[in-house]
């Protein structure tokens, strides 16, 4: 053998040698992420002999002993005196319908406010009282996921009532890229209250020091926020919640899937709730392709969209999702239906945030033409999104 081929099988494999350790070692750094919620030693201190209420869910638990504990129990053990708790969409417990309104009820004699039920937003009565107001849910990193929209309403109320509001931070398990149409503010709703992309690429935490800093809170009001760390964490890892973090979305495919499906969601299509595999799949009756499913009421969906009726359409379980949205499907959607006219339900703007998506749609543009359009917001916000990273 050459000597100098003798180098080059060495060189390749020490880079291979390199290559695999290195994915080894991210693996297992991956798997050693420790939310803010577990860093108690953090913030426990600064909640003694305080007044303290908590926004949570069933997604707010703190890992001990290969077991899950719930963030109240966890404070409730230390000492820590709760007064109340309020709750996002789908309530405490994590188990009601998407858009489904909640009461009021109780956790172990804690009284629990429903933000998705009367009110969307905290009355500054219920916080009177209060010193601290703790924000722990697990987030999708998807602008249109509502749990972004109860954090901002938070914020607002403890600016207005000169309390301090501490976010126990969270991995993004879709923080990895950064995607979509900006809002146009003309479709500002609950569904979406920022100028960001559908896909922004950061941690609830660094998301919260976004929207005071940029002004975004009623009369340019600056919420008193603290942000807990998450430890070993940056935006490249991959990060798999072991707790699905709402009803519809049972799994990482799910969650990998939902910025892209969820454009469906405001058509007539169905994305399988009502089935097992919600958001990993989408069909109508007027299909062609060979996969078929019927759409049932189930555990997170009482009356999913076609209920009943057999929908053909496409399996993306094992779909490989890459580092962006996908256009395709809607496209493939809006060719195939009969009834063009009343594809887009009403609200769909508001959830694509784009004032031009649906006319792109109907009017036939190429997918790259509708993604070139939105460049020039997607590079201003990735500018305005630096100033508050925190990994």
């Amino acid at each position: 053998m050459k000597k100098g081929k003798f180098k080059l099988n060495i060189l390749i494999k020490n880079t291979l040698l390199f290559t695999l350790v290195y994915l080894s070692l991210t693996s297992a750094y991956s798997q050693n992420i420790i939310p803010g919620s577990e860093r108690t030693n953090l913030y426990i201190d600064k909640l003694l002999d305080k007044k303290v209420a908590v926004i949570a869910n069933n997604t707010s638990v703190i890992r001990s002993n290969n077991s899950d504990i719930h963030l109240i129990d966890t404070l409730i053990k230390r000492g820590i005196k709760i007064e109340k708790i309020f709750s996002p969409e789908h309530g405490f417990l994590g188990d009601k319908d998407d858009g489904e309104k909640i009461d009021n009820g109780f956790y172990k004699s804690i009284e629990v406010i429903s933000l998705y039920g009367k009110n969307r937003r905290i009355n500054d009565n219920d916080i009177k009282n209060i010193d601290i107001l703790i924000f722990d849910i697990q987030d999708v990193g998807v602008r249109f996921y509502t749990y972004l929209s109860t954090l901002h309403y938070a914020m607002e109320s403890v600016s207005r009532t000169n309390k301090k509001l501490i976010i126990l931070d969270r991995p993004n398990p879709n923080s990895f890229y950064i995607d979509g149409p900006i809002l146009d503010l003309k479709n500002k709703s609950f569904i979406g209250l920022h100028p960001v992309p559908i896909v922004y690429g950061m941690t609830i935490g660094e998301y919260g020091k976004m929207i005071n800093g940029e002004g975004w809170l009623e009369n340019n009001l600056k919420a008193n926020l603290e942000v807990i760390k998450i430890k070993n964490y940056n935006h490249k890892l991959k990060y798999e919640p072991n707790i699905r973090p709402s009803p519809n979305l049972p799994n990482i495919q799910s969650i990998y899937l939902y910025p892209s499906l969820a454009f469906l969601e405001k058509t007539e299509v169905s994305v399988g709730r009502g089935t097992k595999t919600q958001f990993q799949i989408y069909g109508h009756p007027d299909f062609n392709e060979k996969f078929s499913f019927i759409p049932k009421p189930n555990f997170g969906s009482q009356n999913p969209k076609l209920n009943g009726i057999k929908s053909n359409g496409e399996d993306l379980r094992n779909y490989k999702t890459g580092n962006r949205i996908e256009l395709k499907w809607l496209i493939n959607s809006y060719n195939q239906i009969k009834d063009k006219e009343n594809f887009f339900r009403s609200d769909f703007n508001k959830l694509s945030g784009s004032s031009k998506l649906q006319d792109q749609i109907k009017n036939g543009i190429q997918e790259s033409i509708i993604r070139d359009s939105w460049l020039e917001g997607l590079e201003k916000f990735k500018k305005i999104r630096k100033k508050y990273l925190l990994y």
